[in-house]
């Protein structure tokens, strides 16, 4: 088959180049040209896949093109993405960034709103040299798939089919988009189609949906189409994917131009075998690009995935993965992959059109060589990413597009999305323990960081207005002054103690209680109680001892995964009121497996979520981290703690988790404000007494004053380029054409 594909790709080109009578050039208004080849009386195109790679047509000649990409969301921080929020102005501003930054290629997923394509046309009208190029999406109805589990229903053949016609309609600046929930609509006017590289279909396949509909249309014979057909080899599924690529060919002809095609594709559902696989459904069926062909599109087709190094577990647990190395001389599963995935697609062009980090707080998953699904620096982000677009590369794909340009705020996580109430609210706040929200190369930064600085200095405190922080007035042994403020992702908290803080002479305790319950005692308190219990506890000492700590009867990670799942041991005496326990806040990135999910036993996976790393948020030092949570410098001690680490399920309208379980939901309640208690315990000291000690009475924490806030429907935020956006322009800039290297499998 690799070789009849490869005999089809040389007569292609051969038949291109004949009809190929002049190059037309597409005149925008600046006066600078999209130069193009006319295939076909009235037919011209930019783009064309010839054997295994994409082809530009530049100086009248077809060069190589190495697609070096970005995808980009369609939300801003507040805003989920069917709000259409980001306008023109955002648009140009993040063009002249990516352009920068050395990608040739954008990416997005659906119909953007009218301003999309006129900035887009207004930026390289205005661009010298090669225009910055668009890969347009066309969204599949997803939810309608995984709800019917029948791709072959008229409601869902007719919703893609007119969704493919209005986004053709809208690339070439020919369309009137009705108002519709969760749509883009408007008139389009801008004409991108001359910018544009290729069409890229649908969305991550569900394969128990795929299995269905291969099931319930077995006798659907092999779709034929006037520019793409299915093979005689392709599943009903794949005849379904043929007919509309070839719909897309269809309606691009009528503006007399050609694009290459592609539709989405992920490891779940790629035609590759994996006997290592622990979960049945992620190996469960194929969906294989090299059924359908094309017959009358000189333009040609190529496949794509989308392909992350933590997700599925072959990537971990598959030993036909583990033979290859990479150039570190490591066992690297990433690359064997792809070159596994590039050999059965021998003879056609394929990229990956997602991967890459977080530079998150939060992990949800675990990968080889590091590559988690999160708890990465900006810095380390930028590293791993710019790792995998070299790989991509050397094994010899057509292009690489990295997800994603800015950080999306509405995005949820499996192991957080269960803890964040009510769901609505998600854009509001920034949970920086979800690591979906944090992918991007443009960080999306809540409003106190360009005002607070986490580094051991109180100046940018005293700039605050009074109306932005509050002090909270207390009589503490040990203690000046307590200031506290937040903002969408943090709250903040600086500490002017009576004398200077030594972590290797003191321990630094915080107390935070947020609601009735909790700890009244505990070790911590060195035999100090309180008349009101705290929920979680704050440890600053040595970089192994500084952590938050979680009350163990509001653990709700426990709650979740012991108690109602049965994953983890429970002590019942530990999830009495007042146990006195507090544990590490953790995170699950791995669920217990078991057969007949799976082919063997796998124990639930967690990592340690609350530890407090010492340094500072400033990105203009070199010793910047972006996980930075607290510095101190002389008397001066500064903390920022992610809201969920508080018990925080929506800080925007005050809602906390509460104590209580109300079936199988958790159930919230709303705080009237944070009680903080500090202390510090001498590490000499023979006693291990606190300070706060001062008679056998229960200490009155209820007395204490409490930080307050209002809810908040609008956020405050601003674009700053990430430590990784440097690392990426690196190897943007070193990737200047394809690989055409043999690989082997």
């Amino acid at each position: 088959m690799g070789q009849h594909r490869r005999r089809r790709g040389q007569w292609a080109a051969l038949a291109v180049m004949i009809a190929a009578v002049f190059t037309s050039l597409w005149w925008n208004g600046s006066g600078n040209r999209v130069e193009s080849m006319e295939i076909s009386k009235g037919v011209q195109t930019k783009f064309r896949t010839n054997g295994e790679y994409i082809e530009v047509y530049q100086n009248q000649a077809w060069k190589p093109f190495f697609t070096k990409g970005i995808n980009l969301g369609a939300s801003l921080p507040g805003h989920f993405p069917g709000e259409l929020p980001i306008t023109k102005e955002d648009y140009l501003r993040w063009f002249s960034m990516i352009d920068e930054m050395g990608a040739n290629v954008i990416r997005i997923y659906t119909i953007h709103p009218p301003a999309f394509y006129e900035a887009l046309v207004a930026f390289n009208q205005r661009k010298e040299g090669e225009p910055l190029y668009l890969m347009q999406g066309i969204w599949s109805p997803e939810e309608l798939l995984i709800e019917k589990q029948d791709a072959f229903l008229p409601e869902i053949h007719e919703q893609f089919q007119q969704e493919i016609r209005d986004a053709v309609g809208a690339v070439y600046g020919a369309v009137t988009l009705p108002e519709k929930m969760g749509k883009a609509s408007g008139k389009y006017r801008a004409n991108a189609g001359p910018y544009l590289i290729g069409w890229h279909i649908g969305t991550e396949w569900d394969p128990v949906m795929v299995q269905k509909t291969n099931k319930l249309h077995q006798a659907t014979e092999p779709y034929q189409g006037k520019h793409f057909r299915a093979t005689p080899q392709a599943s009903p599924f794949e005849s379904w994917l043929a007919e509309m690529v070839d719909l897309v060919a269809e309606e691009e002809s009528q503006y007399g131009w050609q694009h290459p095609m592609t539709f989405t594709n992920w490891v779940t559902t790629d035609p590759i075998q994996h006997p290592g696989e622990p979960i049945y459904h992620e190996d469960m069926v194929s969906v294989d690009p090299t059924h359908i062909e094309p017959i009358q599109w000189k333009a040609g087709y190529f496949a794509s995935y989308h392909v992350y190094p933590y997700y599925p577990d072959l990537f971990r647990y598959d030993s036909d993965l583990k033979q290859v190395k990479n150039d570190q001389g490591e066992i690297d599963t990433y690359k064997a992959y792809l070159r596994k995935l590039k050999a059965h697609h021998d003879g056609l062009p394929i990229m990956v059109t997602e991967f890459g980090v977080p530079a998150s707080w939060g992990n949800a998953h675990l990968g080889e060589l590091g590559r988690d699904q999160g708890g990465h620096t900006e810095e380390r982000q930028g590293e791993i990413d710019a790792q995998l677009m070299r790989e991509i590369h050397a094994e010899g794909y057509a292009g690489g597009i990295l997800f994603v340009w800015q950080d999306e705020w509405f995005k949820k996580t499996w192991n957080t999305m269960k803890f964040e109430l009510p769901e609505d609210r998600r854009s509001l706040w920034l949970n920086v323990l979800t690591n979906e929200s944090l992918f991007g190369v443009l960080g999306m930064h809540p409003g106190k960081e360009d005002l607070l600085t986490i580094d051991g200095d109180k100046a940018d405190w005293e700039k605050l207005d009074e109306g932005q922080k509050q002090r909270l007035e207390m009589s503490r042994p040990g203690l000046s002054e307590l200031w506290v403020t937040h903002d969408e992702a943090y709250l903040y908290v600086m500490a002017e103690l009576s004398e200077e803080f030594d972590p290797k002479k003191q321990t630094l305790y915080l107390g935070f209680d947020t609601l009735p319950g909790g700890n009244r005692k505990a070790p911590e308190l060195s035999g100090q109680t309180l008349d009101e219990g705290l929920e979680t506890l704050v440890r600053l000492g040595d970089a192994q001892e500084s952590e938050i700590l979680i009350a163990a009867n509001y653990d709700f990670h426990t709650r979740l995964y012991g108690k109602r799942y049965r994953m983890l041991p429970v002590k019942e005496e530990s999830l009495q009121d007042n146990s006195g326990v507090f544990v590490p806040w953790k995170l699950a990135v791995g669920m217990e497996m078991e057969p007949p999910d799976s082919k063997a036993y796998y124990p639930m996976e967690e990592v340690v979520a609350g530890k407090l790393r010492r340094g500072t948020t400033d990105s203009d030092s070199p010793d910047y981290n972006s996980l930075t949570a607290w510095e101190a410098k002389g008397k001066i001690v500064e903390l920022r703690i992610p809201w969920m680490l508080l018990g925080f399920t929506d800080p925007s309208s005050l809602q906390v988790m509460s104590y209580r379980d109300e079936g199988a939901a958790f159930v919230t309640e709303t705080t009237k404000g944070i009680r903080i208690f500090p202390w510090t315990v001498e590490r000499q000291a023979a006693s291990q007494a606190p300070i706060a000690v001062e008679s056998d009475k229960p200490y009155p924490l209820t007395k204490l004053p409490r930080y307050k806030w209002e809810p908040w429907e609008e956020v405050h935020y601003h674009e700053r380029k990430k430590q990784s956006y440097t690392r990426i322009q690196q190897v943007f800039q070193e990737l200047t054409e394809p690989n055409r290297k043999e690989t082997k499998p």
